[in-house]
């Protein structure tokens, strides 16, 4: 072959192998776009159906707080006698029974924030048997006035779960 075919020749395929290189370069992206645009409004659609369960989640673990906060709860539940520890008994099952309504509500909101939770119901349960075995309450009735005392006087924690509840759903919305 002579250099003239030759020269010929890349003249024809260099400009060719060019522009096939481009168009792919272009189909490359526009493919990436396309994913990237179906993966968005994948995402988009699940936010749609996801967001709203997340929410009543919140509004479900938030009226779980306020139903085992201490003052709450001796409002809601008054003694039937004088024994302290039936009564003591029946307000732990009481929360016990709420927070197991609301167990499977863990799967919507974050670790740090179901952790919060489960130790704010544990730290209400603990008030409740500390003030139950002190000695100086005669009744059932003294053990009600004696758990609303101490929610005026600390604040319980319920209400550190609750604000932590709020700052999350904030962080959300």
């Amino acid at each position: 072959m002579d250099t003239t075919k030759m020269l010929e020749l890349l003249s024809y395929t260099i400009p060719a192998i060019i522009t096939g290189g481009i168009a792919l370069y272009f189909f490359k992206k526009h493919t990436q776009n396309e994913e990237s645009r179906r993966t968005y409004l994948l995402l988009k659609k699940k936010q749609t159906v996801a967001l709203p369960l997340r929410f009543q989640a919140y509004e479900r673990l938030a009226l779980f707080l306020e139903r085992i906060s201490p003052a709450k709860l001796q409002i809601r539940i008054t003694p039937n006698g004088t024994e302290i520890l039936k009564y003591q008994n029946k307000l732990i099952a009481t929360i016990s029974q709420e927070f197991e309504h609301n167990l499977t509500q863990q799967i919507y909101v974050s670790d740090e924030c179901w952790n919060i939770i489960v130790t704010s119901k544990n730290a209400t349960i603990k008030s409740i048997i500390d003030q139950g075995t002190n000695q100086s309450l005669a009744n059932a009735n003294e053990l009600r006035e004696a758990i609303l005392e101490q929610a005026t006087k600390k604040e319980p924690p319920t209400s550190i779960a609750l604000a932590y509840l709020k700052s999350e759903i904030r962080k959300i919305y």
